[in-house]
């Protein structure tokens, strides 16, 4: 069974990984984000501070915290990634007609997309925070 400590550090390190990898996407790669991939970035961008603090102070509510927003980010990316691989249509709207949703701009193996990335991302820290919070439970 994995610590608090660590699960604490590697979903620090995954969303470190992923802000860093979306940075690179649109300012250096000059991708533009679409709407939704703005709302992901909305949830996980603020992980990659909160976390620390919670390491820091030894806050086991951190678990949490991440887990409430590993799980807002983890709907926005599977609608996003079921729009852009066409398994549901478009229902809310978010996306602008100047840079849909399903603009393919980074595909690899025709199955590794953006949307896909940032869904498994959020799914690991997710899954690993619900560890987390059982952990607390237990103690």
């Amino acid at each position: 069974m994995l610590s608090n400590k660590n699960i604490s550090y590697m979903s620090w390190t995954v969303a470190l990984i992923s802000m860093l990898i979306s940075l690179v996407f649109s300012d250096i790669l000059k991708f533009p984000p679409c709407t939704l991939c703005w709302y992901q970035r909305i949830s996980m961008y603020p992980l990659v501070f909160i976390i620390p603090v919670g390491i820091l102070s030894n806050d086991d509510k951190i678990h949490t915290y991440t887990l409430v927003l590993s799980a807002v980010g983890l709907v926005i990316a599977s609608y996003h990634s079921m729009i852009y691989h066409g398994v549901i249509q478009e229902a809310l709207k978010v996306c602008t007609a100047d840079l849909s949703c399903k603009t393919k701009q980074f595909e690899l193996f025709d199955l590794i997309s953006i949307p896909v990335m940032s869904l498994v991302s959020f799914l690991f820290i997710f899954i690993l925070n619900l560890q987390g919070v059982r952990n607390v439970k237990r103690a």
